[in-house]
């Protein structure tokens, strides 16, 4: 049965989007089917995944609007191993659109990838560092949460938010949602605030906070300006193996 993760976390700079792409090039590369949407206006996984957010014909926001059915708009990407709803700034007009809507506005985007989902095994949502209603959108479609937190302060403070957000979703739209899995970006043992807050995340939430830790990687930052994962760009990179055993990490607990 076809997973639909929704990656978000409303505090920008976290590796979220890293995360999905890596994230989704590892699984495909572990012989998952993988559809990547990406739902972000910076269009940032569309153009981590070699595909030019200025050039494209259509786009999540003709998908969300009604304009193209999802299959007219989902891309191929070869070099990095799985298909692509693609996005880029065009999404900022359909949050506007979204508000003016009296009905269903919420459900938009899982009633537009219905039709294609069970052709994958894994769907995973690259949502907007904010908890507007594209997020809700992701949200409301998907079947759990995957959270990239970096370990610090600021972002403990903003965990709370987006769980309460989750919860309100779960209440009123989409009861199956769950949290997947917390999973820690950036990550520096050396850092003892870094140490300080994986504990308090640990102590908190238990088996929800994932075992695999993404380091801090020169070759991460690097692989976007290519257009790849680094997990094609410096495939034994320490970033890449991370994204590798994360990915095995989901696949063992979400039974993938």
């Amino acid at each position: 049965m076809t997973k639909i993760i929704a990656l978000t976390n409303q505090k920008g700079g976290v590796g979220k989007t890293t995360t999905a792409v890596n994230l989704a090039a590892s699984l495909a590369a572990l012989d998952r089917r993988v559809l990547l949407i990406d739902l972000d206006p910076q269009g940032h996984a569309t153009m981590g995944s070699g595909i030019d957010k200025h050039e494209l014909d259509g786009s999540a926001l003709d998908v969300l609007m009604g304009d193209k059915r999802a299959a007219e708009v989902i891309l191929d990407c070869p070099d990095a191993g799985y298909a692509l709803l693609p996005g880029n700034g065009d999404l900022t007009a359909a949050e506007v659109d979204l508000l003016d809507r009296d009905e269903g506005r919420e459900r938009c985007l899982g009633n537009a990838i219905e039709a294609v989902a069970g052709e994958y095994d894994v769907v995973l949502i690259d949502c907007p560092p904010s908890l507007n209603m594209l997020t809700v959108n992701a949200l409301t479609a998907a079947n759990g949460v995957l959270i990239p937190l970096q370990c610090e302060f600021y972002a403990l403070e903003g965990l709370s938010a987006l769980l309460d957000t989750v919860d309100q979703i779960k209440d009123r739209v989409n009861p199956k949602l769950a949290i997947f899995g917390i999973v820690r970006t950036m990550f520096d043992s050396r850092n003892s605030l870094t140490r300080d807050v994986s504990k308090q995340l640990r102590d908190y939430f238990g088996d929800t906070l994932l075992k695999t830790t993404v380091p801090r990687n020169v070759r991460v930052a690097e692989a976007p300006s290519h257009g790849l994962p680094v997990t094609k760009y410096a495939r034994f990179s320490r970033g890449s193996q991370a994204h590798r055993v994360l990915a095995k990490e989901l696949i063992r607990r979400l039974s993938l």
